[in-house]
């Protein structure tokens, strides 16, 4: 299979139907590198339509890396809040401060330069130097994946699979026939989102069918195919609703190491199998818990909210209004809750 034979009715289909999106425009040939990243770290296990509004609002109160890297921490952590896996608002923090520090506010254009920064693996080092500097090198993510594992019905389940589907894949990037390394990897991700999605893929509107060897087989639903996930397992908490006379609640900016590291939050307990209260506050004989399920990457928690009173703050805790804007998803649906929203 010549990948001119891929690339050509492919990019043809991206010039009619490929998406505007805020980091990128069709036809434009040289995207800002700093909005390429930034969408790039943003993208990371989450969904273009929930990205769309966090990148926006990044643009507007950071439009540059040197804005980013200027920024205190808090600022941007709260700035983040909701968008999830928060080790990527601090690596992308860390990220932007080098990019000034070491590289005068510019992105290194090679792959070697990019995968040295904070918070850049090879995938998104790909995507910056092909889409924000045209080289032709592979930018191959999970949705790529799934349109490779089809294009070359690639049966090997994921992830023991991942190798050959990438190996099938380098070709297409490096090929002389990419002529347009900025639109290939658009070309496909957009491929993969409105075509060859992972359930019912619109196998009649593909621009690529007659080259896909799943299409041919009539195996194209079923792939890729994937190892049987285990079960996530299951932790318990406490969080506690402190509100004082002025009607403000007690919070904590959690520690910067470790889960939701550097984000405010409700005080908690540890969050296993068998939580026990800090010794600094009190939960009245009759408070009752509300309950909020939460799925994080690894683990599913079951929170339970409860009233409580302090007679002092203790070190590291302020009082506050109880909002849930600029919070993490989990203490976001307490405070609503709590506040019966």
């Amino acid at each position: 299979m010549k990948p001119q034979s891929i690339i050509a009715p492919l990019l043809a289909w991206y010039d009619r139907h490929g998406r505007d999106l805020p980091w990128r425009h069709k036809g434009a040939k040289h995207p800002d590198p700093y909005a390429v990243w930034l969408s790039e770290i943003m993208l990371q296990q989450t969904t273009v339509p929930a990205v769309m509004p966090y990148f926006l609002k990044f643009m507007e109160k950071y439009p540059d890396i040197r804005a980013l890297a200027e920024a205190p921490d808090a600022d941007v952590m709260q700035a983040w809040a909701g968008l999830g896996y928060y080790a990527r608002a601090r690596n992308m923090l860390a990220c932007a401060r080098a990019v000034v520090r070491e590289h005068g506010g510019e992105f290194p254009r090679d792959i070697s330069g990019l995968t040295a920064l904070p918070g850049i693996g090879a995938y998104t080092a790909g995507a910056i130097a092909a889409i924000a500097f045209g080289q032709r090198a592979p930018v191959i993510d999970g949705n790529i994946e799934r349109v490779a594992a089809r294009l070359f019905a690639i049966e090997a389940p994921l992830p023991q699979g991942k190798k050959a589907i990438q190996a099938a894949a380098r070709p297409l990037f490096e090929s002389r026939a990419n002529t347009r390394p900025h639109d290939l990897p658009q070309a496909l991700m957009d491929l993969a989102a409105t075509i060859c999605t992972p359930r019912a893929p619109k196998c009649g509107a593909c621009p690529i069918r007659t080259a896909c060897a799943a299409h041919k087989a009539r195996l194209a639903g079923e792939l890729p195919r994937r190892t049987a996930k285990q079960s996530r397992p299951k932790r318990r908490g406490f969080a506690y609703w402190i509100v004082d006379d002025a009607g403000r609640v007690l919070m904590e900016t959690r520690p910067a190491k470790g889960l939701l590291g550097g984000m405010r939050g409700l005080p908690t307990s540890v969050w296993d199998e068998d939580p026990a209260h800090p010794a600094w506050l009190r939960i009245g004989k009759n408070a009752k818990p509300r309950h909020v399920r939460h799925v994080f990457t690894h683990f599913e928690l079951d929170l339970a909210v409860l009233p409580a009173t302090i007679s002092t703050v203790p070190a590291g805790y302020f009082f506050t209004a109880p909002e849930a804007d600029g919070l993490p998803s989990v203490f976001a649906k307490a405070v609503k809750m709590m506040k019966g929203q």
